[in-house]
């Protein structure tokens, strides 16, 4: 790897938030910030401190499989935590990202569907959409340089008011899943641009992409309350195109 920065950052993340006497640590001198120190997940993972100061720090070293499934017990990731961990250290840098296109046929797919659907690109541009869901996010009336799911529900008020009581676990939720995609892109300038934009537009945001929690994409159900109306529970899923594993088909569909 080749100053992997996003995977120091992790690591310091997830060594932050360990509790030393949690772990049964013995209390030698004051700690001048939370969690572990280096030399205890060092310790911990049955590697050199030295080594582990170089991958926080971003340097130019590899790490076996067993040396990262023993840094994943050694600060108890979970299973998405550690496989996103694998992808970090193994990955190399993808190539700049272009806002992609749709094909003309799923957009002709999209558009005849009844329930609300739409589609993303992998920095959540929404790409196309059909009128049941604009009808109900507004999609049409955002600028087509600002129309993206993140923007939209981060700094909205029309998002807050549709998703009501739940809107703040949903947001997070959405972080967590684009932060397994922005680590992937390694500073690449447009990613970079949209966390710009959404750290300046929303101060929830700042503290939720600092908390560094990540996560997968799943189907669910989502309670929604259209501006004029009750509220209204929607089953939703996700699905890649085969022409472009880029692109996501969101999928809704009212629950009565």
């Amino acid at each position: 790897m080749s100053g992997n920065k996003q995977l120091g950052a992790f690591l310091r993340s997830r060594r932050h938030r360990l509790d030393p006497a949690a772990l049964g640590l013995p209390f030698a001198r004051p700690r001048r910030t939370p969690g572990l120190r280096r030399e205890e997940v060092a310790d911990r993972a049955g590697i050199s401190c030295e080594w582990y100061i170089k991958l926080e720090q971003g340097r130019e070293v590899s790490a076996s499989d067993e040396t990262l499934a023993a840094l994943a017990r050694a600060l108890m990731l979970d299973g998405v935590e550690a496989a996103h961990l694998h992808k970090l250290a193994g990955q190399r840098a993808a190539p700049c990202f272009v806002r992609e296109t749709v094909p003309h046929t799923i957009q002709a797919i999209v558009r005849g569907l009844a329930e609300p659907a739409y589609i993303t690109g992998a920095r959540w541009d929404v790409l196309c959409w059909n009128g049941s869901a604009d009808d109900l996010l507004r999609f049409s009336d955002m600028p087509e340089s600002e129309r993206n799911i993140l923007r939209y529900m981060l700094t909205s008020p029309a998002a807050r008011d549709l998703f009501g009581p739940s809107w703040a676990e949903e947001a997070q939720r959405m972080i967590a899943m684009f932060r397994t995609t922005y680590d992937q892109r390694r500073s690449d300038p447009l990613f970079e641009d949209l966390v710009l934009a959404l750290d300046a537009g929303s101060m929830e945001f700042r503290d939720w992409w600092r908390s560094y929690r990540v996560a997968t994409s799943s189907s669910g159900s989502k309670t929604l309350q259209p501006e004029g109306r009750n509220g209204t529970r929607f089953i939703y899923a996700t699905f890649q195109a085969n022409d472009d594993p880029a692109l996501k088909l969101a999928l809704y569909t009212r629950v009565d």
